[in-house]
């Protein structure tokens, strides 16, 4: 695996904290810091979490004795703890209402996250010392738990769906994929440089969607071992240019990757220009085909079809771009627009075989023939003054 310097920044900005296996004689210390991270969670208005005293000592020394369990040091001082392991997590089996990102690969699970009061940081050196030792790091929270939601999604990690636990409870199910075989400096560099610009995007292209074209892209390229950097960069560009506008967003991504004088570090001119068509041809109303292998795979991965998710896009875009519609003004423009795209004669095209988009597809147009149970998810996710993104041809 690769070192990559992107993690090393995340422990430069925490110089005092490292990260080691807990000690047996470091059950108290642990207990201590799950009373003061459930405290805060109360605080947060988080209460149906971590509840009838989970976790308990015996589950926590169970995680000590199979060396699974580890803290993060700030000098001597014990100021944070997780979970980290690489087997199977039974209740990752099965995820609701989504799809995982990649399942391609073995993955990491991080768990039972807490720190000490008054330290801080903890988070960013668990999750960068984790992300070195696995390709697909997995995690999940309570519903409620809008903190640790947000930190995850500011880590770089993509909200896939729900799963259920033992107790019947339910999680929000997070993935974030690391990319270890790609050059560590082009990582970190379209890590500070160039997600960031999805930041200021709409919800349908921000930095979630632009982190799932990625992992996609990647798990496609895989079955045509294709150039892991050209594959990472052109999924990072492909909507770059929506900064000067949506129409031609397409061109204007393909004239950054031509002209952005860094990627020559990394390509040569004939990568350069198979990366700047693969970004211009990503479009799902492009009338022709991708030019090559590497414009199928960026184009397959934007479209990344999940039912649920589509339906809910394709209202807010409605919500934010006809707020004068009106509830069936919305439903009649909703299902208008799943029928234009994605019905039996719409302009969406899949290129990859080894996609599992054409069988979610078939799975979408079932949805669409059956107006009572459209209607009922148009009636569940229904929102008139949610914040909303947007489902175009992109």
């Amino acid at each position: 695996m690769h070192e990559g310097l992107f993690f090393w920044c995340i422990f430069a900005t925490y110089m005092d904290l490292g990260v080691r296996k807990t000690r047996a004689d470091e059950t108290d210390v642990l207990m201590a810091m799950f009373d003061y991270s459930r405290n805060l969670m109360r605080a947060a208005g988080n209460r149906d979490q971590w509840v009838g005293g989970y976790p308990q000592r015996s589950l926590v020394e169970n995680d000590i004795a199979k060396g699974q369990s580890y803290v993060v040091t700030e000098g001597d001082a014990v100021a944070g703890t997780f979970v980290f392991f690489t087997d199977e997590e039974p209740t990752y089996r099965t995820i609701h209402h989504g799809h995982w990102m990649d399942e391609s690969e073995g993955y990491g699970t991080m768990h039972r996250m807490a720190r000490s009061e008054g330290r801080h940081g903890i988070a960013a050196a668990a999750i960068g010392w984790c992300a070195q030792r696995t390709e697909s790091l997995r995690a999940d929270t309570h519903e409620d738990n809008y903190v640790v939601q947000r930190l995850l999604e500011r880590h770089n990690f993509v909200y896939c769906g729900m799963i259920q636990l033992e107790d019947g409870s339910w999680r929000k199910a997070y993935q974030r994929m690391n990319y270890l075989t790609v050059t560590p400096q082009l990582r970190m560099y379209v890590e500070e440089r160039i997600l960031p610009l999805y930041d200021n995007f709409d919800e349908a292209h921000g930095r979630s969607h632009v982190l799932r074209v990625m992992a996609q892209s990647m798990a496609l390229a895989r079955h045509y071992g294709l150039n892991a950097d050209m594959v990472y960069t052109i999924a990072a560009f492909h909507d770059a240019g929506l900064r000067e506008g949506r129409d031609t967003h397409h061109v204007v991504s393909g004239r950054y990757i031509r002209t952005w004088p860094i990627l020559r570090q990394w390509f040569d001119a004939e990568q350069i220009e198979v990366m700047a068509q693969a970004a211009e041809d990503h479009r799902a109303s492009s009338l022709r085909a991708p030019r090559s292998i590497y414009g199928m795979i960026v184009a397959e991965a934007d479209r990344d079809i999940d039912s649920e998710r589509i339906v809910l896009r394709a209202l807010q875009f409605g919500l934010e771009h006809c707020p004068e519609a009106g509830k069936e003004g919305q439903w009649h423009r909703m299902v208008s627009h799943l029928r234009k795209k994605y019905g039996a004669d719409g302009y969406m095209k899949l290129w990859i075989p080894e996609s599992a988009n054409a069988r979610r597809l078939e799975e979408l147009r079932r949805l669409m023939e059956d107006e009572v149970r459209l209607r009922q998810l148009f009636e569940r996710l229904y929102r008139p003054k949610q914040e909303s993104g947007a489902d175009d041809d992109a």
